[in-house]
């Protein structure tokens, strides 16, 4: 049998490739790899792992993505090619079908189950932050649902831009600022000017007076209406008052 002999210092001097240190880790699941995706809303950085997307912004460059990602989520990173289908799967929630899967680890249970009720919110409809307040058991924590929010690390795939004031004002934007958001509801197809209008005149819900129904102005339920049909309430117990109940579908209200 012939013997292999091995030089150990020359081994020790053979340098592995940049990054290769990086992709064993992200094969072990001790990293996270991303790329970056061509969208409707334009060059989206996004990164992955074995769970799902864990993060996902529109960056300048990837340097400055791995920099945020490294400070914001604290694991490492690195550049690899995508999966087979998570481009079409990234167009397809883009697009308001729900498709992905996410990596939430590092966030609270709090902040967890806010992003969760939001991947709820329909493409081209908005919700007030007291709805997911509500809607997740903690009608109180308004502020508290804005901050989680805030801090999404993954917007626009785990819609945000889809939550506003209880005004009705567009409000800020994590993922972008304001502009961003209300170019955002636009390509979805929120009428932003109805919605503005309604908003200074202090009208929170609409209603419909074939079905006496009444929703957020968004709601699908009452888009075949005619207009001379809708009727728009001031809040929750003016519309009552007049005999109208909640949407079963966007819920305004709790439905008794």
């Amino acid at each position: 049998m012939a013997t292999v002999m091995f030089d150990l210092k020359r081994l020790g001097d053979v340098k592995a490739p940049p990054g290769f240190a990086e992709r064993v880790l992200a094969q072990a699941g001790m990293a996270d790899s991303y790329a970056v995706f061509e969208t409707v809303l334009g060059p989206v950085y996004v990164a992955w792992n074995r769970l799902g997307v864990s993060a996902a912004m529109r960056s300048k460059s990837s340097a400055e993505f791995e920099q945020w990602f490294r400070e914001d989520i604290g694991r490492r990173l690195v550049q690899a090619d995508p999966p087979a289908g998570l481009a079409s799967r990234i167009e397809d929630q883009l697009q308001g079908k729900r498709r992905m899967q996410f990596d939430l680890r590092g966030l609270t249970p709090f902040s967890q189950a806010v992003l969760r009720k939001t991947l709820e919110i329909p493409r081209g409809q908005v919700r007030p932050y007291g709805w997911i307040a509500r809607e997740i058991g903690h009608p109180a924590a308004v502020r508290a649902v804005g901050t989680a929010l805030a801090n999404n690390p993954i917007p626009y795939f785990i819609p945000c831009h889809r939550v506003i004031r209880s005004d009705g004002v567009i409000g800020n934007y994590g993922g972008g600022g304001p502009e961003a958001k209300k170019n955002i509801l636009t390509l979805e197809g929120v009428q932003l000017k109805r919605l503005q209008d309604l908003a200074r005149a202090g009208l929170r819900y609409e209603g419909v007076r074939s079905t006496r129904v009444f929703c957020f102005p968004t709601c699908y339920h009452g888009r075949a209406a005619r207009q001379e049909n809708f009727v728009f309430f001031h809040d929750e117990s003016e519309a009552r008052a007049a005999g109208y109940r909640p949407c079963k579908h966007c819920r305004p209200a709790e439905v008794a």
